[in-house]
Order: structure tokens, then sequence, then C-alpha cells
């Protein structure tokens, strides 16, 4: 799949770090460093803007060695990326840490997937088919 991309940050585009990997990682586009206090969020540039084919979307998703070493994850993850969506991909990221986290021009963020999608329409009905499981919701199964 080709996706057409606009970089205007002063990195290099993102690209995938193994041969199989699911995800690229998107870097900070800022112009000195930034402190993040712990629980303070902050949204970070990246100075690319995409252009997804129709069904698609590109979900940003937490960098594990950030969120396990410094505690340093994306707000609302998955963020997801609409295929109409043309402006600048910005990342919320928050310290989740007790210690003050700083980022770096360049650094490595956060990962971009890139994923298929259905557009679903909803069928208004009275009622459900009934399953084994039926209600049952949060840690009903157990352990």
């Amino acid at each position: 799949m080709k996706i057409k991309i606009v970089n205007k940050s002063k990195h290099q585009l993102p690209a995938y770090e193994t041969m199989l990997s699911a995800g690229m990682d998107l870097r900070a586009n800022i112009d000195k460093p930034v402190t993040l206090k712990p629980l303070e969020r902050i949204l970070i540039k990246t100075g690319l803007f995409i252009e997804l084919p129709e069904g698609h979307e590109a979900q940003i998703r937490p960098r594990s060695g950030l969120a396990y070493k410094h505690g340093i994850t994306v707000l609302n993850t998955p963020g997801t990326i609409d295929a109409d969506y043309r402006g600048e991909i910005g990342i919320i990221l928050i310290n989740l840490s007790s210690e003050d986290f700083v980022i770096k021009d360049g650094e490595r963020i956060c990962q971009m997937i890139i994923a298929k999608h259905e557009k679903a329409e909803l069928i208004e009905v009275k009622s459900l088919n009934e399953t084994e499981r039926g209600v049952g919701g949060f840690g009903h199964t157990g352990k």
C-alpha cells in the first residue's frame, strides 16, 4: 500500500524498524526540549501530514519502551487518524510516572499503525439474540 505523506519536519520519514514491525515510529518535531511533569499532558507535533485511502485509518499507539521505562504513554490510545483528515499529526502524551520526563526534538514518541476498517450500518431492533454469556460483563468469567 502506498500512502501520500507531506514531511514538514526536520526528520526522516517514519519507517518500520524491523521487517515484521506492525507500526512505524513517529518523532517529535519541536524547537526545544519539552519537560513533561508527572500527570501532565501535552500535544506534541510531528510535522507530518498524510492522505490515507478510503477504508483505512492510522492508529496512534504508545511505544512500549517509553511506557515501561518512563511511564510515558499516548493519552487517547489508540488515537485514530481518519482518511479525510489533512491536518498535522499531533500526539497527546501523558506522564504517568512520578518523575519529570524531557522530550527532545527527533525523539520517537509513538507508533503509527495503518489498519483497514469497515463501515457498519446500525439496524435498530427491540431485542438481541441470546448467548451463553448474556449480559455478563467485566470479570464475570473468573480468572
